[in-house]
């Protein structure tokens, strides 16, 4: 049990824009490649989400917006009228299971293969760089591709790529979108100087560099409006081809931040360090600093315990805590760290892939 003599909110509801949620407590995006080559949610996919909604909140697994947006064979799709039958699906068992439930937005932009993308073409990013790393495909484990950078001229249909996944996840049942501009991915290649090396009004200046995350939150927030719209950032994680990070982290972010405040956002969602890593920072880093300048509720994520989330909740850090490999094997992860139960840890092999071993077959603290 919680010792009662701390006092705590993490278990109480909680008002996020137009989110009302149980609790402070949310399941964080965890990829499981647990999809068809189609990327179509099926019934598997929502008894594990309503199995894991006495979540505050869940964030959906990162959803890729477009055939052109992937990365990573077996993750889900939401361009496609069958994605968003798929995903209702999904959005109904959580709903029906009391919880509420976002679509995470996601563009890999250069961390994708030829095997990945339509008619083979390569992936594209802001400039012909090439990440590091491997990626995997239907034929196994494969080195990253060669990308191209994007004309400006095909800017415009990025940001309607994302404006269209927003609609679908509105027609799917969400309650609301969470932008990925995190984890190095397409919005956060932008967002780098590391990655982005253009001339032109989205390269160079921070200003340039910040504008094609904000154009993109402007574009869904006219499908959702500002209160159902979360943004998630990671300022230093290195993953996905271990992306250097930006050269000035708190002058680009920071300035992301601020601008973002106009939106008056659901929430930001903030990977404190490097994504499911460290929690270690660069020197001249402050991400605290660089969270309290947002204006709305702010989700801590990376690598939390129950100490480290009622500490920081006690010091006003965070409004909410996000957990995610926790989540994997322990479906009622609230009620067992609100009654400090022994908590289960998911072997990595039951990360990816597979059927329901390992995914939906955990049993909860009651049953076990």
């Amino acid at each position: 049990m919680i010792d009662s003599s701390r006092n705590t909110d993490l278990f109480s509801p909680v008002q996020m824009g137009a989110l009302q949620l149980s609790n402070r407590i949310v399941m964080a995006p965890v990829t499981r490649s647990r999809m068809a080559e189609d990327g179509v949610p099926n019934e598997l996919h929502a008894t594990y989400y309503a199995q894991r909604a006495g979540a505050g909140l869940i964030i959906a697994e990162a959803t890729n917006i477009s055939a052109q947006g992937r990365g990573y064979a077996m993750t889900p799709g939401i361009w496609s009228e069958e994605q968003v039958a798929g995903w209702k699906k999904v959005t109904d068992a959580v709903h029906a299971s009391g919880g509420k439930i976002v679509s995470q937005l996601w563009h890999v932009g250069r961390f994708s293969s030829v095997e990945l993308q339509p008619n083979g073409e390569a992936p594209v990013a802001p400039s012909a760089i090439k990440a590091e790393g491997t990626t995997y495909t239907n034929n196994g484990m494969v080195e990253v591709s060669m990308p191209r950078a994007l004309q400006i001229s095909e800017i415009p249909g990025i940001i309607e790529q994302y404006r269209h996944a927003a609609e679908n996840a509105k027609r799917a049942g969400f309650d609301g979108v969470e932008v990925h501009s995190a984890n190095s991915y397409l919005l956060d290649q932008f967002l780098r100087d590391s990655t982005n090396q253009r001339t032109d009004q989205y390269g160079g200046s921070i200003e340039n560099r910040t504008r094609l995350t904000l154009e993109v939150t402007e574009a869904v927030v006219s499908i959702w409006g500002s209160d159902r719209v979360g943004i998630r950032l990671s300022p230093v994680t290195p993953d996905a081809g271990n992306t250097p990070p930006d050269s000035n982290v708190m002058a680009t972010y920071g300035y992301l931040i601020q601008q973002l405040n106009r939106f008056n956002l659901a929430y930001l969602h903030f990977v404190e360090g490097a994504t499911a890593t460290s929690r270690t920072v660069p020197e001249g880093v402050d991400l605290d600093a660089l969270s309290a300048q947002f204006e709305g509720p702010f989700i801590g994520n990376n690598n939390y315990d129950l100490e480290m989330a009622l500490e920081r909740r006690a010091q006003g850090r965070i409004d909410a805590v996000a957990f995610g490999r926790l989540f994997i094997a322990n479906p009622d992860l609230v009620e067992r760290l609100r009654r400090g139960a022994e908590l289960t840890i998911a072997p990595r092999e039951s990360y990816y892939g597979g059927g329901a071993k390992g995914y939906t077959d955990w049993p909860t603290a009651s049953s076990n």
